[in-house]
């Protein structure tokens, strides 16, 4: 008996997800809960699990393919019942019908992580008929191959190739993105751009020496994002100083003492994090969403922190951040910042944050305009702290100095609103000293 697997759902917000690696081929053996296929979405990196014990049939969704959460993307033959959410081999749901006629990309979030690992497919669509061939139709000669998978196609289109031309090695004759790409590396078509990206030259690189190099799903999705936020959401951008001076002494002299004892840095990063969550009480307005009509106030404050991963940038989310003395927001940093690194945050960190931090400083950025994290209502940076002299009591005096900027949603907040949010930042950092204490 043949059953299909849909791609799980794995949120509300979730609606389509990108295979990223098949860890098993049609003909491999499966034991129930084997990893089957590696899928990248706008949340998290997942590896979804085979629900049966069986044999991988056929493969309905090649690597690099976009495809609605809920759609099949693969079939198992087995002599097991399979769970309710994994659908049987018969007539195509309506989500596979979905998948053909979807758009090709849909912006949606844009940081990704990788430890999500769920225990079975939770997916799945109404059904109506199709037959269980490929879904590759061949036709005579002269007559067009049809509903080739939207990465086939968008391919295709990319290097004006006429997939008459091209002989599919899939099941049933199909074509697939190896084919179409092996068409394009054999002369027939433009610039070659594969998954994973090869990093050898093209024909029209041996003439030059520009090199193209394929998206990763991280990079796509993280386009995507970047796009909507600039496209969708009118930034206004503000920067003030702040004299660190008290903060960098202050935090220097306590530093070794505090990471002896609670085994983790004090870094200031906890410090920025806890004179912004006091701030967002103050002005709510920052911590807050549009909505078309209405303009939506936070009643939580979960704070997303920029980390610059391997595999792109995350932001897990300290939630409910102004429950935390400083102290606990350097263990809680030091815990996400840990997992986004090596690729373990899980799906409830990265979601629900109302405002992010990103501390660009570390990278040696003085001055940044960051884009907002959609559909937040603004972002602040914290830049490198430099020792300038500058004008203190009349006099001229060497102090540290940090900027911080802030880029904010001028449809939820002017700039007074912005600029009086942006000096309680600064007032209450300028103010911390050997009388603040970090517990």
């Amino acid at each position: 008996m043949a059953i299909t697997i849909d791609l799980p759902q794995v949120g509300e917000s979730v609606i389509e997800g990108i295979i990223g690696k098949w860890l098993k081929q049609p003909g491999d053996k499966l034991e129930r809960y084997d990893p089957l296929v590696e899928v990248v979405t706008d949340k998290v990196t997942m590896e979804v699990p085979s629900p049966v014990n069986g044999v991988l049939s056929r493969i309905l969704a090649e690597e690099g393919e976009t495809v609605p959460m809920g759609a099949p993307i693969a079939e198992i033959e087995t002599e097991e019942a399979g769970p309710p959410s994994v659908s049987h081999t018969g007539p195509p749901s309506q989500a596979q019908v979905a998948r053909e006629k979807a758009p090709e990309s849909v912006g949606t979030i844009g940081y990704l992580l990788k430890d999500v690992k769920p225990v079975g497919p939770t997916g799945g669509g109404v059904e109506e008929p199709e037959t269980s061939q490929e879904t590759t139709t061949v036709r005579g000669p002269s007559e067009e191959r049809t509903r080739h998978s939207p990465a086939v196609r968008r391919l295709a289109r990319e290097h004006n190739v006429d997939l008459t031309m091209v002989t599919g090695t899939g099941m049933g004759g199909r074509i697939t993105r190896g084919d179409v790409l092996s068409y394009i590396e054999a002369g027939m078509g433009g610039t070659v751009l594969d998954f994973p990206p090869k990093m050898g030259r093209t024909p029209e690189q041996k003439e030059s020496e520009d090199q193209t190099i394929a998206l990763s799903p991280v990079r796509r999705i993280i386009a995507q994002h970047m796009m909507k936020s600039a496209t969708e959401i009118p930034h206004a951008w503000s920067m003030v100083e702040v004299d660190a001076d008290g903060l960098v002494k202050y935090r220097d002299a306590i530093k070794s003492e505090f990471q002896q004892r609670e085994g983790v840095a004090l870094t200031y990063l906890s410090f920025v994090i806890k004179a912004v969550v006091e701030s967002l009480k103050q002005h709510p307005m920052l911590n807050s969403t549009w909505g078309g009509d209405k303009i939506t106030l936070k009643k939580r404050i979960h704070v997303g922190i920029a980390v610059a991963a391997p595999e792109g940038l995350v932001v897990p989310v300290i939630h409910n951040a102004d429950s935390s003395s400083i102290s606990g927001l350097a263990r809680i940093v030091h815990d996400l910042t840990a997992k986004a690194r090596q690729g373990r945050l899980s799906l409830q960190e990265v979601q629900g944050g109302t405002f992010t931090v990103n501390n660009t400083g570390a990278l040696g950025s003085i001055v940044s305009q960051p884009i907002i994290n959609h559909p937040q209502a603004a972002i602040l940076t914290t830049e490198a702290k430099q020792k300038r002299p500058v004008v203190l009591n009349d006099a001229i005096a060497i102090r540290s100095m940090m900027n911080i900027c802030l880029s904010f949603d001028h449809r939820i907040v002017d700039g007074a609103e912005s600029g009086a949010f942006l000096q309680s930042v600064k007032a209450r950092l300028e103010a911390m000293g050997p009388d603040t204490s970090v517990y």
